[in-house]
């Protein structure tokens, strides 16, 4: 069956609002590699946004799990519990950042993490506003679009948003925001919209995902959590889409000195399985009472089981020192075609969660047509790529930290011939 038959039925049968950034349809995948219902070969510098740093069916994931539905596959935690999740939980009270005694719940996507981390800090502070940044992105339930900084696509045509949710500019410097302005936008947010007595949490992408992957200054970390201390705030790290070795550090806070209160994770957490987490401060996460928390599909054994398995592969295969041979790699092949391809203006990123921002060469505006230019050329020779940012002129790269030297060079290649075919075609 061709991908054009099954574009059809796909129309047919799925609703619009479900986006698609390619039209090739899975049959079957490996590590960093992806063949078609045609039978096509195609480098995955998506990963499922961010979801297989360990790569497609890591083979001691796939063990795992097919070892945990030989046991059972649900009980829901609440009613029956489980001791994997129990010592997962464990494990990420231990690698979370902070010197401090720590618990975690687990959920299914990193919507309904931010969700309940938002529930958790109420509960805590007993106050409702919440801040968050512009550009950021925190999901797409109701709490998760009003936390996100951009409005296309993920805020029209919904309606009102939850209410006491404020946002303040996220510093890029590059783009004419600095610490200094963002700090002052921050206190001026204080001052004219919301008393920070009132304010229960601040939450930060610690790198931004879809908002461009623009790395938050270590200066602003640092500045935030003084705030938050002073005023009695709850610092929130989403790091859902910057977790598990992707920063060439287990988690982005680990690049900085400070420590949020409260941490959401999801995607690369169970190696391609729905499972999500909160972790925090003991006495905040202790903060809602029994059954103010959970999901019936919260911690699913199956999710649990490949989670243990990723952190087992992170630490053996030592990952976050390949994120960074990765990412420099990757970032050195950029730095050389500078000069060559007008268009680019910045490449960016910590250990392999890199991106490079794309310009037009006359105007000198945000080129989202450019950036989508190269992703179809890239595309077509066989290199899925991703774009993001508020602009939509940016090109994230998630391949998975597993993937193959070889295979890594032949995407480079095939990325170098895409960002000169499209400048040489403008």
């Amino acid at each position: 069956m061709t991908a054009t038959t099954m574009t059809d039925r796909k129309n047919a049968a799925i609703s619009r609002g479900v986006g698609m950034t390619t039209q090739i349809y899975a049959d079957r995948a490996e590590n960093a590699e992806i063949w078609d219902k045609d039978g096509r070969r195609y480098i995955d510098f998506a990963a499922g946004i961010a979801v297989l740093n360990t790569g497609h069916r890591h083979p001691r994931v796939i063990a795992a799990v097919k070892a945990q539905l030989d046991r059972f596959t649900h009980t829901c935690h609440q009613v029956v519990p489980y001791e994997n999740y129990v010592e997962l939980a464990e494990r990420l009270n231990e690698l979370a950042p902070g010197n401090f005694a720590k618990k975690t719940i687990f959920v299914t996507t990193g919507a309904e993490a931010v969700e309940n981390a938002v529930k958790i800090a109420r509960a805590a502070t007993g106050r409702s506003a919440i801040i968050a940044f512009g550009g950021g992105f925190h999901g797409r339930t109701f709490m998760g679009m009003a936390l996100t900084g951009k409005v296309v696509p993920y805020k029209v045509g919904f309606g009102p948003m939850p209410g006491d949710v404020f946002h303040a500019p996220f510093p890029v410097p590059m783009h004419g925001v600095t610490v200094e302005q963002s700090l002052a936008a921050l206190k001026k947010l204080f001052a004219a919209d919301v008393d920070p007595q009132r304010v229960a949490a601040i939450i930060i992408e610690p790198v931004q995902g879809e908002g461009g992957f623009y790395p938050a200054p270590t200066a602003f970390m640092t500045a935030l959590r003084e705030i938050c201390d002073q005023n009695g705030i709850l610092l929130i790290a989403d790091e859902v889409q910057t977790g598990f070795a992707r920063t060439g550090k287990m988690f982005a806070m680990d690049h900085h000195t400070v420590a949020p209160d409260l941490m959401t994770m999801a995607k690369s957490l169970a190696g391609g399985f729905p499972l999500a987490a909160v972790t925090g401060r003991a006495e905040i996460m202790d903060a809602p009472g029994p059954g103010g928390l959970g999901g019936t599909y919260g911690g699913s054994p199956i999710g649990i089981a490949a989670a243990h398995a990723v952190l087992d592969v992170i630490a053996d295969e030592n990952l976050c020192d390949r994120a960074n041979l990765l990412g420099n790699r990757l970032k050195q092949r950029l730095e050389s075609l500078r000069e060559t391809i007008s268009e680019i203006i910045d490449i960016r990123g910590p250990g392999f969660m890199n991106a490079v921002e794309l310009n037009d060469a006359v105007t000198k505006l945000p080129s989202a047509e450019f950036a989508n230019r190269v992703r179809l050329i890239a595309l077509e020779k066989g290199l899925i790529l991703l774009t993001c940012g508020v602009h939509g002129n940016v090109i994230r790269f998630l391949a998975p930290i597993t993937i193959q030297d070889d295979v890594f060079g032949e995407a480079l290649d095939i990325l170098e011939a895409s960002l000169l075919e499209a400048h040489t075609s403008r």
